[in-house]
Order: structure tokens, then C-alpha cells, then sequence
């Protein structure tokens, strides 16, 4: 019996239309923009998921469509997969005496407990199905996908209840040779609700973009700390970064092998490096949150000296090549002394000069502003401060807002800067933002707001210039593209997972990643996505580039380096 004749997907498909579709008209749907729809429509499947007839109806039509597996695995995504999975294990074992298990995916790793991407028992030997009530774009499936091939495990199928386009949207599923079964596409319900197979104009099939030539993997990392760590720095044959376990890695870029480490001092578990290295010369520089800043020969790892003014250092170094100075935040544990700035002699190691008065801590990087000599760095009171970058002296202070007496006993606020400042030399504009959701545009002359521009939640990433926009990554799941003119937003892209990765513009794209463990290639004209590489876990920093060899390098917060190739198209 084919899947349209069976007398299940009948009754489902009315139940469906009846209780598992609503339209704009008839209830308040709200989009990602926290906008209320006039129009439009959306499926709500798991109104009638927990149905015990509804969910008959369904195992029906799985076990239809699978009747030749007689030993398999059903996996999903929680939370409409997690029912699915319970009823298909279910009847598929009492009714059709499959030997079938199931376990359920998280849409990103859990934090606490035993912080687990994947729960319920798994048997690497067993095929698997992924189910899902819907599959529209099929992002959330292609990370699924991805993080069950890391171990070892073959997906041969996908179904879910209804699919949104046609067949051949799907490349990325076609090209791993994993078919999409569905008992409904929107086409079906064209004549009683008036829909149809999603087709936009001009819309590119979204490609799995890269290639990627080795991944290396340090190890321990730390899943309760969601947070940029450490960026990956290059030269021409070696890329730099450090874990959050406390060891620097120095990596051949050709093939991944260690060319050597480095083990930091004692510090809080699960935060070792968070810092980003800069690299000078023959000098590879770096903090760590055993509380020192370290300056290694980037051929040997051979330590040069170490700073230890700090009890912790999250804060990245930059360096200013004609005062042969390291600028760098820091951290105390004292009441009275909470944050501060240090410049350091590139050679000796040695303090040229400090401020350490900032009220909390100061976990943000510097910039050095070489026009004007200056250095620019924010703290957790929300207050971005410019210097002398030659002798220190404070030459503005801008305040984005006043913390509370709790926030400044903490060393924390809603106001924090946690990243790190860029310059518009054509504007003469310094552009940063803070925690509590707007990315201010700063006279570099007078220390006076311009502009400002406000997101629905923080950013904790630093912004990019491009061309005559600034690009602006917000933990509200957006990155915004804003008209360094009118401080207005000219595009926005939704990254479907909070933002902590700051953006990297080149050849007109750029370059993003988010929670979702995606990195995608967007235009950067426009904001619409071109291509993407599925990582498995969180990709919470900048990346690198190499344009020599046209190599990409990308951490993800789980101590892990990527290193990719972008694929070309063939004839």
C-alpha cells in the first residue's frame, strides 16, 4: 500500500488541517523581529503530538514508509522529535516487532549536569532515521547530521510529517544521499488551506560550502563557559590559539600536527585561555586566567617572559610595533581594585605604564589607534576609556550608563563591555558595544556620542567596519549591518542561535559564526547567506584566513580547530 492510499494519512491530514495549522487571522502570531502578523500562517504540529489517536496515525505511516528496516535507530531534535521518537520506538517494537531504539538530539549542548549533546542509549552498529515534524530550510537537521557522522554513526534516512519545498532544495541531504520521506508536502493541503511548496524567487540552494582538510581536537573542554575564547592568530605556516583547559597550541596549517604547547599556571577550572594571541616578529603574546600574560618564541614555544601583575587576565593583547609596547586588560580580586590596562615593553616584559582605577572588572581587548596614538579599552562598568598609548594618560572617558552599588560590589553589570572597540578613520569614530544592547558611535576628538543603535538583547563581540557600514553581532540571534551615515540598520540576518563571534569581512562576504555551530558565508551587500560549514559544536569566535592558500581556520568553544577550504564550483 503506497503512503497516499493509506487510510492513516487521511484522518492526519484532517487533523492536521483542523488543529495543527492557524492562521494570522484567527490567532496572534509573532515573527523573529517581535512583530505581530497581519497575515501569513503556521503550522503548530505539536498541538496534536501528544494525541494518542493523532500519534497512531503517525507510527502508521512511519512503519509504512520503513518496512523493510527490520533493526534501527530513530533520532530527533527535542522538542517535537522527542514524542515522535517515544511513539515510533513504541509501536514499531509492540506492533510491527522492529528491533528499534531511539534517542534525542539538544538543539545545542546542554551546560550543566552532564552537559550532553545527545541523550538516550546509542548503538554506533544501527542504522538511523531522523523525525521531525517539519523540515523547511533543514538547518537544524544538517547540524544533526553532522554531529551523529562525528560519531560514527550512519544516517540513511530523514522523515518528518510535512516538508515545506521540493525534493531538489535539498543539496546538501541529496549530496550525502539521504532521502527526505514525508507523508505531506505543502502542496497537499493547496485546496483546503491554501498553501503551496515554498519557491522564492531568485533563492539559492543553500550549499554545504567547505571543505574541510584536517580538524584537530585539544581536548577537556569546557561546556558550562558559552563565551568567545581564544581566536585563532596566523602567520604563514602557523596558526595560534589557546583552550580553555589551560594549554596554548601552536598548529603546522598544512596538516593540523602539533608543532608545540604550552601549559598555563593554576587558574578556575574550565577557564585557562580565553585570551587571543597577537603575534609580533617572532613573538606570540597571550593572558591566561592563572593571572599572567606570557610573550613565547612563536618557533619553539620557548618562554621569552611572563607579566604577573593580574589574578586573571580574559582580556587579548594588541600590540603597537612603533612604541614596542603589549596593551592589555586585567583583573583583581582586591575590593578596591577591581580592573585596569597595562602597557608592557614588547621586549623586557616589563610595566611602562598602567592605569589600574577602572571599578570592575576589565575582561575587554584594547585597540591601538596608530594615527592618533592612542589605545582605547571598555570595562564592566560599562565605560570605554582612550589614553595616551605612550605614556597613559587618560585623555576621555565615555560612560554608556551608571551600574548600581550591587553591580560595582560584583565587579559586573548589565552595562559590561566585554569585547573589544573598532576605528572608522574616515569618520574618525570609535565603535563598541555593551552587554545591556546598543553599539555606540564615539567622537574619537571629543569623547562625545554620535549615534547609537539598539538591538533586542547585548552584544558581546566586537564589531567590523565594512566599506560604509558596521557589522554587529547580538546575542537577539541577529547580525546587523549598519550605515556608518545615519547609524541605521541596512540588513539583518538571522543566525537561528545567540551570536558570540564576531564578524570577518572579505571580498565581498562575510564570514559568521553562531550557537547553532554554523558558519555561514553571507553576502555582503545584502545579508543573504550564500553558503555554510556545519560544525558540530558552538562557534563562538572570529575566524582566520590565510590568503596565500586560501585557508580558513575556525575554533569552536569546544577547544576544536577547523581548518577549510572553500569549495568550487564544477562544470
Amino acid at each position: 500500500m503506497s503512503q497516499n492510499s493509506h487510510p492513516s494519512r487521511a484522518t492526519l491530514k484532517g487533523t492536521i488541517e483542523k488543529r495543527g495549522f492557524v492562521k494570522a487571522s484567527d490567532a496572534r502570531i509573532i515573527t523573529r523581529e517581535s512583530i505581530e502578523k497581519n497575515d501569513g500562517w503556521l503550522f503548530d504540529i505539536k498541538n496534536i503530538l501528544l494525541d494518542p489517536t493523532t500519534m497512531h496515525h503517525i507510527g502508521e505511516l512511519f512503519w509504512e514508509a520503513h518496512a523493510d528496516l527490520d533493526e534501527i535507530q530513530i533520532a530527533g531534535v527535542e522538542t517535537a522529535g522527542i514524542p515522535l521518537i517515544a511513539t515510533l520506538v513504541l509501536i514499531g517494537h509492540e506492533k510491527y516487532k522492529k528491533k528499534a531504539s531511539g534517542f534525542f538530539l539538544r538543539k545545542s549542548r546542554k551546560k550543566d549536569g552532564l552537559m550532553k549533546m545527545m541523550e538516550g542509549e546509542m548503538h554506533k552498529n544501527r542504522p538511523v532515521i531522523l523525525v521531525d515534524d517539519l523540515i523547511n530550510s533543514g538547518k537544524s537537521l544538517m547540524r544533526q547530521v553532522e554531529a551523529l557522522e562525528e560519531n560514527d554513526m550512519k544516517v540513511i534516512g530523514v522523515w518528518t510529517l510535512v516538508r515545506f519545498r521540493n525534493p531538489e532544495y535539498y543539496e546538501y541531504f541529496n549530496a550525502k544521499s539521504i532521502p527526505i520521506r514525508s507523508p505531506f508536502e505543502l502542496n497537499d493541503f493547496q485546496s483546503t488551506l491554501g498553501i503551496t511548496n515554498l519557491v522564492k524567487k531568485n533563492e539559492p540552494n543553500l550549499k554545504q560550502g567547505f571543505v574541510p582538510k584536517w580538524k584537530f581536537s585539544g581536548g577537556d573542554p569546557s561546556f558550562h563557559f558559552v563565551v568567545p575564547k581564544s581566536d585563532p592568530a596566523i602567520d604563514d605556516k602557523r596558526v595560534f590559539f589557546g583552550s580553555d583547559h589551560g594549554v596554548f597550541w601552536c598548529l603546522d596549517q598544512k596538516s593540523g600536527q602539533t608543532l608545540w604547547s604550552y601549559k598555563v599556571g593554576f587558574h578556575p577550572k574550565g577557564k585557562g585561555i580565553f585570551s587571543s594571541p597577537a603575534l609580533f616578529e617572532n613573538t606570540v603574546f597571550f593572558g591566561a586566567y592563572d593571572g599572567n600574560v606570557y610573550a613565547l618564541d612563536f618557533a619553539t614555544g620557548k618562554r621569552k617572559w611572563i607579566f604577573m601583575d593580574a589574578d586573571w587576565v580574559g582580556s587579548s593583547p594588541c600590540v603597537a610595533e612603533d612604541l614596542g609596547l603589549v596593551f592589555i586588560g586585567l583583573e583583581f580580586g582586591l575590593f578596591k581594585k577591581r580592573g585596569g590596562i597595562a602597557a608592557i615593553d614588547i621586549e623586557s616584559g616589563k610595566l611602562r605604564w598602567h592605569h589600574y582605577d577602572m571599578p570592575t572588572y576589565t575582561h575587554s581587548s584594547p585597540l591601538y589607534i596608530k594615527e592618533h596614538g592612542q589605545v582605547v579599552i571598555g570595562s564592566n562598568d560599562g565605560t570605554a576609556y582612550l589614553f595616551n598609548a605612550a605614556d597613559g594618560s587618560l585623555v576621555w572617558k565615555f560612560a554608556t550608563g551608571t551600574p548600581n552599588e550591587e553591580e560595582l560590589k560584583s565587579g559586573f553589570s548589565s552595562l559590561d563591555i566585554k569585547e573589544s572597540f573598532v576605528y572608522d578613520k574616515k569618520r574618525d569614530v570609535i565603535i563598541f558595544g555593551n552587554k545591556h544592547g546598543s553599539i555606540f558611535f564615539v567622537s574619537r576628538k571629543e569623547g562625545k556620542e554620535i549615534g547609537r543603535f539598539t538591538a533586542e538583547f547585548g552584544f558581546y563581540s566586537t564589531p567590523a567596519v565594512y566599506k560604509d557600514t558596521v557589522l554587529a553581532a547580538s546575542l537577539d540571534k541577529h547580525l546587523y549591518c549598519i550605515d556608518l551615515n545615519t547609524h541605521a540598520e541596512k540588513w539583518k540576518w538571522y543566525a537561528g542561535a545567540r551570536i558570540f563571534a564576531t564578524p570577518f569581512a572579505l571580498d565581498g562576504h562575510v564570514y559568521i559564526g553562531a550557537n547553532t555551530g554554523r558558519l555561514a558565508e553571507l553576502n555582503a551587500e545584502t545579508g543573504e547567506e550564500t553558503a555554510f560549514f556545519q560544525a558540530t559544536e558552538r562557534i563562538t569566535n572570529k575566524i582566520a584566513y590565510n590568503p596565500e592558500t586560501q585557508r580558513f581556520f575556525v575554533t569552536t568553544f569546544a577547544n576544536e580547530l577547523y581548518c577549510l577550504e572553500k569549495m568550487h564550483e564544477t562544470a
